[in-house]
């Protein structure tokens, strides 16, 4: 597999209200965190998850997290 292209290497931090959301495994996405779908014709895909009330979260923008979609810190080590 290749690697993802890192968008930041820090997280974003947002406010979620509770739904599924899409969360970019790429790195490609214009809209990120989110997935826009240009992994297209790669192996990857999003990966989803569900917010069961409102939270602020912290979400990886390296792609190198261990506990995807959440920020662990792996950025610092890129």
């Amino acid at each position: 597999m290749s690697a993802p292209k890192i968008a930041d290497k820090k997280p974003v931090v947002l406010e979620l209200e509770p739904k599924t959301y899409y969360w970019c495994t790429c790195g490609e996405s214009a809209n990120q965190p989110y997935c826009n779908g240009a992994h297209k014709g790669t192996e990857f895909t999003p990966l989803a998850f569900e917010v069961t009330e409102t939270k602020t979260v912290a979400l990886c923008l390296c792609k190198h997290t261990g506990n995807a979609p959440f920020c662990d810190g792996a950025h610092a080590k890129l």
